[in-house]
């Protein structure tokens, strides 16, 4: 297949902003090492976890980053990100992502969900279930999250939930009808944008990460402006600097700069630029 002429231009062997990118090529900021020592830290414990942030500030690099850290050996790691459904459906999809076949009932598939758990125990297993999304998680399926977390007459942990979201879950949780499943969270975790510094690395990164090696694309004030706009979102810089490489390869330049990017923005900002 032949390369676009963007990449072309800059002799890159693939766009260097693509999210198809390998768990273990995955670039964070010291911050975000810190988050995944974090979540390796809890899962060691058995505990469970919330863990929120604005969109497109890295959420799910986290949880990637913590699947390529995570021992293979002790735990079943889990992930489900269809946050939207009731009780029972929401159980039935718990018992897909575990390998079990959903049962017809919300008894039965909590059933068979329990027993699941307790037999990787017994198998020295420790199941964590990462859900995804978990602010669009109905009401009825909050009420009913924290029996998932008490085994045993509440002595024993036998599965880690880590629930991720936007900001207004933790919100949710703090209400008083929900303080018995956030009482049972004892890892509460913020994940913040990027800082200009982290921009700055992020970009020649994923720069080096194509064939560029050391060699300048973009200039330090268009770096500077690229942070600025995208106010440290990881999502918003990959869209930016997309866009301005297409725009400097159309226009025959080997450098963003500033001129440029500030073209760029006051071109297709408004429209969440897609160039």
């Amino acid at each position: 297949m032949t390369k676009p002429r963007w990449l072309r231009h800059f002799g890159f062997s693939a766009p260097p902003f693509s999210k198809e990118i390998a768990d273990d090529a995955l670039w964070l900021p010291a911050s975000k090492v810190q988050i995944v020592e974090a979540l390796v830290e809890a899962a060691v414990e058995r505990a469970s976890v919330l863990l929120v942030g604005d969109p497109g500030v890295g959420k799910t690099c986290v949880l990637r980053a913590l699947r390529h850290r995570l021992p293979e050996a002790g735990f079943r790691l889990s992930y489900c990100h269809n946050a939207t459904l009731g009780r029972r459906d929401f159980y039935r999809q718990l018992c897909l992502v575990l390998g079990l076949s959903p049962k017809a009932t919300a008894a039965a598939v909590f059933y068979s969900v329990s027993s699941h758990v307790e037999d990787l125990s017994k198998e020295r297993l420790h199941p964590v279930f990462l859900l995804d999304e978990a602010h669009l998680l109905h009401q009825d399926v909050l009420d009913h999250l924290h029996i998932l977390l008490n085994y045993q007459w509440d002595s024993k942990a036998l599965l880690s939930v880590f629930l991720v979201g936007l900001p207004e879950l933790w919100g949710r949780l703090d209400l008083r009808r929900n303080r018995s499943l956030l009482s049972r969270i004892h890892h509460r975790i913020a994940v913040g944008p990027a800082l200009v510094d982290d921009t700055a690395e992020y970009i020649r990164y994923r720069f080096a990460g194509v064939g560029a090696g050391k060699r300048e694309v973009f200039s330090s004030d268009a770096v500077a402006l690229t942070h600025e706009a995208s106010s440290g979102i990881l999502r918003d810089i990959d869209r930016i600097a997309t866009a301005c490489l297409k725009a400097a390869a159309r226009g025959k330049h080997r450098i963003v700069d500033r001129e440029l990017i500030l073209h760029v923005l006051d071109a297709y900002q408004p429209f969440g630029i897609d160039a």
